[in-house]
C-alpha cells in the first residue's frame, strides 16, 4: 500500500517560481509541500527582475540574497538596427528619471535558484518541506488534489499549484486547455565577457529585421548575457561555429560597443514560442508561471509575471479563503478570485510582447512608423517616457482593448 501523506497546498514544480510560490504559501501558515528533483545547476540563461518584482520578494525576505547575486539594470537603450525607412532615434530609458536606483536587477537563473533554494531552508520547517522526486500523475476532486510521485507515494493536498511548466501534470488534470502560436524565430542565448568596456548597468537591445539582439548586464561589470533573435536556421548556423567566431560575429552585431566579446557559456537555441492558458484554475488547483503562461524573451516579462501571480493567488487565499480552522486555500471561492483577478495583467502583456515582435517583423510601413513614432515621442516628451518606464515594471489596472482583441482570438 502507497504511503499517504495530508498537506494544505502542494506546489509542483521547484523552478524560481515553485520555490517563490512554497515560501509564500507556508509565509500564510499552510502546511506546504514543494515537489521537484534538485536544481540541475546548468541552465545557461537570466532573469531581469523588475519593479514591482523586488518589493514583492523583499517582503517575502528573500531580495537580499537575490540582489547580491545579481546586476543592476539602471538604464534600458534601444537602437533601430533594422536598416529600414523608417528607423526609430536611439532611446534611451534611465531609472533615475523615476526616482528609482535601478528598474530592476538582472540575475543568473542557476544563482537565482540558489538564492530562492536558501529562503527555503531558512523557513519554517514545521510548515515547509520538500519532496525532491518528480511527480508521475495528478487527479483533482472536490475536496483535495491527489499527487502521486515517482516512488509510489502519495501527497493529498487541499490547493495544487502548478508551477511544473507548459506541460504540466496539474494543468492537464484540471482540463485546461492552451492557446498556442508560434514566431519564425528562434533565440541564440550565451554569455560573453567584454574586458575592455564594462556595460555601465545598462542594458542595450538592438531591433533587427529578425527580432531584438539584448545584451543584459550579468555576473559583473564586464560581462553580460545575450539573447539574439533570429530565423531558426540562423540560430543553427551561429551555434554551429567555432567559439572564436562566433564571438567575433556577435562582436559585429553589437556595432562593437563593448569591444571584443570572449563566450563564457555554451549557446543555446530556444524556438519562439507563445501560449496562455484560457483559464487560470480547475478543481482544487491554481495555474502559475509557465503551465498559465509563455512569453518569448522580449521585454523581461516571464518571471515578473509569475511573481505577480503567485501575489495574487496569495491575496485571493487571504480575501476568500475564510477564517481560523475553516480556512480552505482551494475553495472555489478562491480559485475564481485568482482566476479573474490575473486576466488583465497576462493579457495586457501578452499582448505587448507580441506586438513589439511583430513590429519588428512586419514589412508593412504602418507597424514600422508606429513603433518609430512611439519611440520618437518617448524622446521629445519626458512625460510620455516617464509613463512608459512606470508601465513596464507594474501591472495594469485594467486590461486595454489590444488584450481584449488578442484573448478572443487565436494568435
Amino acid at each position: 500500500m502507497s504511503k499517504e501523506r495530508e498537506i494544505d497546498i502542494a506546489v509542483v514544480g521547484s523552478g524560481p517560481a515553485g520555490h517563490v510560490a512554497a515560501i509564500q504559501m507556508a509565509q500564510l501558515g499552510f502546511s506546504t509541500v514543494l515537489i521537484g528533483p534538485a536544481h540541475s545547476g546548468t541552465d545557461g540563461r537570466t532573469t531581469a527582475l523588475l519593479g514591482s518584482s523586488a518589493s514583492y520578494l523583499d517582503g517575502l525576505g528573500l531580495w537580499g540574497g537575490v540582489r547580491t547575486r545579481g546586476q543592476a539594470l539602471r538604464v534600458m537603450r534601444l537602437i533601430d538596427d533594422t536598416g529600414r525607412l523608417f528607423r526609430a532615434p536611439t532611446t534611451e530609458f534611465d531609472s533615475s528619471e523615476i526616482g528609482l536606483e535601478a528598474f530592476g536587477y538582472n540575475i543568473d537563473n542557476n544563482r537565482l535558484v540558489e538564492a530562492l533554494h536558501e529562503g527555503l531552508k531558512a523557513a519554517d520547517g514545521a510548515l515547509l518541506q520538500e519532496d525532491q522526486q518528480f511527480a508521475s500523475a495528478v487527479t483533482l476532486n472536490e475536496d483535495h488534489a491527489r499527487i502521486e510521485m515517482a516512488d509510489g507515494s502519495v501527497w493529498r493536498a487541499r490547493l495544487a499549484i502548478a508551477a511544473d511548466g507548459r506541460r504540466s501534470l496539474v494543468k492537464e488534470a484540471a482540463g485546461v486547455e492552451m492557446r498556442k502560436w508560434s514566431y519564425p524565430q528562434a533565440a541564440l542565448v550565451v554569455n560573453l565577457s567584454h574586458p575592455s568596456t564594462g556595460h555601465g548597468n545598462a542594458s542595450t537591445e538592438f531591433h533587427t529585421p529578425t527580432g531584438p539582439f539584448t545584451l543584459v548586464p550579468y555576473r559583473d561589470g564586464f560581462t553580460s548575457s545575450l539573447v539574439c533573435v533570429v530565423t531558426p536556421e540562423t540560430a543553427e548556423e551561429l551555434k554551429r561555429m567555432d567559439k572564436e567566431a562566433l564571438a567575433l560575429e556577435l562582436e559585429r552585431r553589437a556595432h562593437s560597443i563593448y569591444g571584443s566579446f570572449e563566450l563564457v557559456s555554451e549557446p543555446q537555441i530556444f524556438p519562439l514560442a507563445g501560449m496562455v492558458a484560457k483559464g487560470f484554475h480547475g478543481m482544487r488547483s491554481a495555474l502559475i508561471a509557465e503551465s498559465a503562461h509563455v512569453f518569448p524573451p522580449i521585454g523581461a516579462q516571464g518571471l515578473n509575471l509569475s511573481l505577480r501571480d503567485i501575489g495574487a493567488l496569495a491575496e485571493a487565499i487571504k480575501d476568500h479563503g475564510g477564517k481560523g480552522e475553516l480556512r480552505d486555500p482551494g475553495s472555489e471561492a478562491v480559485l475564481s478570485h485568482y482566476g479573474s483577478a490575473r486576466l488583465s495583467d497576462i493579457w495586457s502583456r501578452t499582448a505587448g510582447v507580441h506586438m513589439l515582435n511583430m513590429s519588428l517583423l512586419s514589412s508593412l510601413p504602418f507597424g514600422q512608423g508606429a513603433r518609430t513614432a512611439g519611440l520618437a515621442l518617448a524622446n521629445m516628451v519626458p512625460s510620455l517616457r516617464k509613463f512608459m518606464m512606470k508601465a513596464g515594471l507594474d501591472a495594469p489596472t485594467r486590461i486595454g482593448t489590444l488584450g481584449d482583441a488578442l484573448r478572443k482570438q487565436d494568435l
